[in-house]
């Protein structure tokens, strides 16, 4: 990917032109991960340590990286970040949605520490925001589910009922209709990010109601598992699970972070960090598509073509005309939803066969 290659040749350039001043030093510049999850979740969390073990490849006569992980959202988050900026942690990424407020908080105690929160809103001088437009690929998820749904209905494992997980489900939702004007999405909220046996009790659930295809905001496998014991096709979630249903993933959204880390962790090493937002998608490579399988050929050239139009530009999953699940315009004809509504989604559009918690 082109993204990919600058941001190596960047790391390449940090370590070799910038190399010799930092090298005097005889302390790396150590950096540290707070995790949801565990990194063999092989969805969320292993993404995010994927990225973590690029910095260490392409710039680890630099760098020293640490992670701590399956750390609760909450009190537990502040007191884990704490301990990383404590033992001289000088970049510190807490990858969940609800470190949010926990890395303010230690942030404000230690202004010369570089904080990165992935998929929040707020930010100060030290803390960076970043993310990435998941929904393009769940759009093209939702085509395949189109063409490929027999029954017409597609399940959905949702976890907390936050705008990045709505905006998933309606992505989604439009992609399918976009083939299928029909298409119902039925939804199952776990409240949870990463618990396999509750991600595939709200498998099982969806497929008892006519769900003949499975998709997941979750972070585990357990999903894609619970559909292939039934044969059911299923998607993988934050990276390719190929391996655990070979016979019924048809692709995953890949996170790919490894780029993103790099640069941040070179913009330390060269004192040119900064606090800003990043929210890329399809086009830099942040977001990436596993191998489309077990489909027919015009459904994978299909999703494919979908991908590209995507990428390029030409096409965005949220032009208009969109109407609300009361039937309302929210977005109109020949326009497309801005960034603003996008951050804040808090409705299902039309088809949606769920009521949106509050």
């Amino acid at each position: 990917m082109k993204y990919l290659a600058k941001l190596a040749s960047v790391g390449l350039a940090v370590l070799l032109s910038f190399g010799l001043a930092y090298s005097a030093s005889a302390d790396k510049l150590k950096v540290g991960f707070i995790y949801i999850g565990p990194p063999g979740d092989h969805g969320w969390t292993y993404a995010h340590d994927q990225g973590r073990l690029m910095i260490d490849n392409m710039l680890g006569d630099h760098v020293e990286t640490t992670f701590v992980e399956g750390v609760p959202e909450g009190p537990d988050a502040a007191r884990a970040i704490a301990k990383l900026a404590e033992t001289g942690h000088k970049l510190i990424f807490t990858t969940s949605f609800g470190y949010m407020e926990p890395t303010l908080k230690v942030a404000k105690r230690f202004p010369d520490v570089h904080f990165e929160h992935a998929t929040g809103y707020q930010r100060i001088d030290n803390v960076s925001t970043y993310s990435a437009r998941f929904y393009e690929g769940r759009y093209v998820q939702g085509v395949i589910a189109g063409k490929i749904s027999k029954s017409g209905v597609i399940g959905y494992i949702a976890s907390f009922p936050i705008p990045e997980v709505v905006r998933g489900i309606n992505a989604f939702m439009l992609g399918a209709q976009s083939v299928n004007p029909d298409m119902k999405v039925k939804v199952v909220w776990v409240y949870t990010w990463f618990d396999p046996p509750k991600e595939a009790d709200a498998a099982k659930v969806l497929m008892d109601q006519g769900a003949d295809i499975i998709t997941q905001h979750t972070d585990s496998t357990a999903a894609l598992q619970a559909a292939a014991e039934r044969g059911i096709h299923a998607f993988g979630q934050a990276s390719d699970m190929i391996q655990f249903a070979p016979d019924t993933q048809l692709t995953a959204i890949i996170d790919n972070w490894g780029p993103y880390y790099v640069k941040r962790t070179a913009d330390v090493l060269m004192g040119t960090w900064s606090s800003g937002d990043t929210w890329d998608g399809m086009a830099p490579g942040m977001v990436t598509m596993a191998p489309f399988t077990n489909m027919p050929t015009d459904v994978a050239t299909l999703a494919r073509e979908t991908m590209e139009s995507i990428r390029s530009g030409a096409f965005h999953p949220f032009a208009g005309p969109i109407n609300n699940q009361a039937g309302e315009e929210v977005v109109a004809a020949g326009a497309v939803a801005d960034d603003g509504m996008l951050a804040g989604m808090n409705f299902y559009v039309q088809g949606i066969d769920d009521k949106l918690p509050e």
